[in-house]
């Protein structure tokens, strides 16, 4: 029975705090177009993409007009690139991603994600000339995202793939660097990456899943801050509860969206994503939420364990409101994206170190983040490693998404506009990783993998 209570305050939770669906993506497998012609692979591609996504912006308008709930992007994940294109060179790879960008364009979506590889023990020769052409991909299209998983905890860690990715992330930057060096934002590289997220840039539509699915990725950072601030000086448990019982309502307003989402497109609902991902607006942080509970700014000691207690009562309260809760869902922490985020970073209390410590308990990892352009690619690498490693040990989803902003260092800032925000250049050790990054090989998975 619907309580008029729990109306205004829904309707509150909309034009006040920030409430929104910050994605509807369709998932939509390549599969059926794998061809050893260069050609009709490259018309399957784009037909499929646009055949089965004609109908995707225009529903979700229509829903945002009837629910009157913001849906803020409508995108695109497609099966792994490297498993489609295998027989493809490097430049064919490129020709791929443009292909890709163009039906993104054609539909009116904001991204299309999948523009990767899984390489956590290895490469193939598809998956080799992919992560070659993935400079000069990001670099000539608009819309498409890239990811390579270059770890799991089963599989631990291909150290010749960190080392070959940060020597991208790099090249990356170098290619778009009359842009702030923008295509570093589209380029993530993951530990135990799932295979249902809805989110840019690590979306991928995964081996497992159906010929298309649509998935739901709710945030609601400012929702859940004034939860927070009315708690008061309330204790921990308290806190937790309040927490708990605010996601469990943000995430049945995703529920509600996906499922109409899925009936409207005749598509199969897959899942919620509740992550509260912040954007560069006021009222709309995970950092203020950490503040909110008694820290003075973002960053200092409490931080982490501040953050774990967030992150593990979205969990709990998303997974009592929805059967399917997948993808992520926790507490995101890119600092580009975040305004408290970006504050603290100015003021000196939020480092790269303890980015590193509060990976351990959030939902991905180091994202975001703007470094000095002249960081070397072995520095790069070795930052991927560490953060690839909480993932692994740890068994959960860890990534990178870090920008060596060219012909900018520590002092300076860049601006990327719209969600990607605005990011202080953070500094870097000067201490050289480069024979540590040289050995290659594998690091072994660790004892606890060995379940079975």
């Amino acid at each position: 029975m619907l309580n008029t209570a729990d109306i205004l305050e829904t309707i509150n939770m909309i034009r006040a705090e920030k409430l929104d669906i910050r994605t509807v993506t369709m998932g939509i497998s390549l599969f059926d177009c794998i061809s050893d012609d260069k050609d009709r692979l490259l018309a399957r591609v784009y037909d499929k993409i646009t055949r089965s996504a004609k109908d995707l912006v225009r529903v979700c308008e229509q829903m945002e007009i009837e629910y009157c709930i913001p849906i803020i992007n409508k995108r695109i994940s497609v099966t792994p690139a490297a498993f489609v294109g295998g027989s493809l060179s490097s430049e064919e790879f490129v020709m791929l991603a443009k292909t890709l960008d163009r039906a993104a364009k054609e539909l009116g979506v904001n991204f299309i994600g999948g523009f990767g590889a899984m390489v956590q023990k290895g490469m193939t020769v598809g998956a080799d000339h992919l992560i070659d052409a993935i400079p000069e991909a990001l670099a000539c299209t608009e819309r498409v995202c890239s990811s390579v998983n270059v770890a799991t905890t089963k599989a631990g860690i291909n150290m010749d793939a960190v080392r070959r990715m940060g020597e991208v992330v790099k090249k990356t930057a170098y290619l778009t660097r009359d842009r702030d060096s923008i295509g570093c934002a589209k380029l993530v590289v993951f530990a135990n990456i799932p295979e249902d997220n809805p989110f840019m840039a690590g979306a991928v539509h995964g081996i497992g899943e159906p010929d298309t699915v649509i998935n739901v990725g709710v945030s609601g950072p400012g929702v859940v801050a004034s939860a927070v601030k009315r708690a008061g000086d309330c204790d921990f448990g308290t806190l937790a509860d309040t927490i708990k019982k605010i996601a469990f309502k943000i995430t049945r307003v995703g529920q509600l969206i996906a499922y109409e989402a899925s009936r409207r497109l005749n598509v199969p609902y897959g899942i919620v994503d509740l992550s509260l991902a912040p954007t560069p607006a006021q009222g709309d942080s995970v950092a203020h939420i950490l503040e909110g509970m008694g820290l003075e700014r973002c960053g200092t000691h409490g931080t982490t364990a501040a953050l774990a207690l967030l992150n593990d009562a979205v969990k709990k309260g998303g997974v009592m409101a929805s059967s399917h809760v997948g993808g992520l869902s926790g507490a995101f922490i890119p600092v580009s994206e975040d305004a408290g985020m970006i504050n603290a970073v100015e003021k000196g209390t939020l480092t790269i170190e303890k980015l590193e410590a509060m990976t351990a308990v959030c939902s991905v990892g180091l994202d975001m983040i703007a470094v000095p352009g002249d960081t070397s690619a072995a520095t790069v690498s070795a930052l991927i490693a560490d953060e690839i490693a909480i993932g692994v040990i740890n068994q959960k989803t860890t990534a990178v998404r870090v920008i060596p902003v060219c012909g900018k260092g520590v002092g300076e800032s860049v601006e990327f506009g719209g969600l990607l925000g605005y990011a202080p250049i953070m500094p870097m050790h000067k201490e050289s990783s480069e024979a540590f990054i040289a050995r290659g090989g594998r690091i072994p998975a660790p004892i606890h993998s060995l379940k079975n």
